[in-house]
């Protein structure tokens, strides 16, 4: 082969190589952005989607990877909360015991049509015979009734009716509508009839959503594309045909460079070929 037709084909292959790593250093890689987006966030934002606020509380970056030389994956996640009110109830039934302001309270409703139910007070007579020297410990009975034996200053023992040796236990009622501490809550009585009471209160519960990059996220009735410009900023917008047009851009930006990267290591390997058989001997 004549070395001035190499060097002719030489030059092309460079300068067709050169050309195409020029266009791939100095091609803008496209972004994705929006025009007047819906909502664009920090953490700690509060936002509002028909009538109710959420906030953004927080952005989260991960990497994976990176292990002996590989690529290093970046993760980026957002979780937008929101405080949403529940409507509990606790059913007391007649005759049953509850907690009351640290106490233990029988229910108690009376009649058929009954409008208020009564916590009466649940003495521990055990711990109140204990703690007195001069009873015993337990009641006994005579005659089919309870006494209490109680040993008077003279020494002798005296039988004592309970209602006449115990306190009188302390009774809260309460009617429709009124309230009271029950569970660390504010609650109301919704209801009484006959086999107890029903109260209700309001609760607030945390709804956390997680939010991940380029994805689609339905917050209240309202779906958006999700973007991360950084790990610092969340980007909401309803705008769909504008984000598939900007992937579609991005992939065939993709396209288009891997193409002329290999246009470029085409060129440079056909110019050393074509060099290497410029210098070989002839065997003519």
């Amino acid at each position: 082969m004549q070395r001035r037709a190499v060097a002719v084909y030489v030059a092309f292959f460079l300068l067709v190589g050169s050309a195409a790593g020029m266009l791939v250093a100095t091609a803008q890689t496209p972004g994705i952005a929006f025009e007047n987006p819906d909502h664009e966030l920090s953490s700690g934002d509060s936002f509002e989607v028909n009538g109710t606020e959420y906030t953004l509380a927080g952005i989260t970056e991960t990497e994976e990877g990176g292990d002996h030389g590989g690529e290093v994956q970046r993760t980026i996640t957002a979780t937008v909360e929101r405080n949403r009110t529940t409507e509990r109830s606790a059913s007391w039934a007649n005759g049953s015991t509850i907690e009351v302001d640290g106490q233990e309270w029988t229910v108690q409703v009376s009649g058929e049509d009954p409008d208020s139910v009564t916590l009466v007070e649940a003495l521990d007579r055990t711990a109140i015979l204990e703690a007195d020297p001069n009873a015993d410990n337990e009641t006994i009975e005579r005659d089919g009734e309870a006494f209490v034996v109680v040993t008077d200053d003279a020494g002798d023992p005296q039988l004592v009716t309970p209602e006449e040796y115990f306190p009188t236990p302390d009774e809260r009622s309460y009617a429709v509508g009124d309230e009271l501490e029950y569970e660390n809550q504010t609650v109301t009585v919704d209801s009484v009839t006959a086999d107890g009471a029903v109260v209700v209160w309001s609760d607030t519960e945390t709804v956390t959503t997680e939010i991940t990059q380029n994805s689609r996220v339905t917050i209240g009735d309202t779906e958006y594309v999700a973007h991360f410009s950084d790990s610092s900023s969340l980007t909401l917008s309803t705008d769909f045909e504008s984000f598939e047009a900007q992937r579609e851009a991005i992939d065939r930006h993709g396209t288009n460079t891997d193409g002329l990267w290999r246009v470029t290591i085409v060129s440079l390997l056909s110019s050393g070929l074509l060099l290497a058989m410029a210098f070989m001997p002839s065997r003519y």
